[in-house]
């Protein structure tokens, strides 16, 4: 595994607070999570992370490809996070199809053996990560957004109800419904705003600010994608 090297990330300057954002980690936690890292308390990742006015102005869901099959095993992504995310593994038979197995949905701390009841959530939803940002990537950096396998935290498989619920909101009109999972959404929720270079609005931080206030042990570790 190649040593991580001290990199500046433009994007999460904040006065003050960059430097200290930016660390060498001892070594990634897989394999894929390879290069900087972001390592910072959960209060000093949300000021560092750029403030803009969002636009959803030309936003098309299929302007993300998702639910491919990065690796040509004849598994999608959706099914990918599903069999990686199982408390009891599924059984896996030909064309990928699952039998069997046990998830968890920390949204609502609900457990569940139906994976067709279930959704693979974009942690930070595809429409909101255009109005971030994403509106100025090219297609193949979507696609690569729409299907990250390469960060746990980026898709999360919950229960259909709690992400038809969340839709394409921000934490500054939805949240959470369990009390237990609250800092773990608010550090996924930066960690992947993080990793992607993606802007908060005014509210978007005012909420953020007000959750991390609950959470003063949480911090964020996320590997920068590319």
């Amino acid at each position: 595994m190649k040593t991580t090297k001290m990199t500046m990330f433009r994007g999460l300057l904040a006065v003050g607070l960059a430097l200290p954002l930016l660390s060498a980690a001892a070594g990634p936690t897989s394999a894929l999570e390879s290069g900087p890292r972001v390592q910072a308390p959960v209060a000093k990742a949300i000021e560092a992370l750029p403030v803009a006015a969002e636009s959803r102005a030309g936003y098309q869901r299929s302007k993300f490809r998702h639910w491919i099959d990065a690796d040509h095993d004849g598994c999608n992504t959706r099914a990918e996070v599903l069999i990686e995310e199982a408390v009891v593994p599924p059984s896996v038979s030909s064309g990928c199809r699952l039998s069997g197995g046990k998830w968890h949905s920390y949204y609502d701390e609900a457990d569940t053996t139906n994976a067709r009841g279930l959704d693979i959530d974009h942690l930070v939803p595809l429409a909101e990560a255009w109005d971030s940002g994403a509106s100025g990537w090219d297609a193949k950096k979507r696609e690569r957004y729409a299907n990250d396998l390469e960060w746990s935290r980026s898709l999360v498989a919950v229960t259909a109800r709690e992400n038809r619920q969340k839709s394409d909101q921000d934490p500054s009109t939805w949240w959470v419904p369990a009390k237990s999972a609250s800092c773990q959404y608010l550090t996924d929720w930066v960690g992947v705003k993080t990793r992607w270079r993606l802007s908060v609005d005014r509210a978007e931080l005012t909420a953020l600010r007000q959750r991390a206030a609950d959470c003063p042990n949480a911090r964020v570790d996320v590997p920068l994608a590319d």
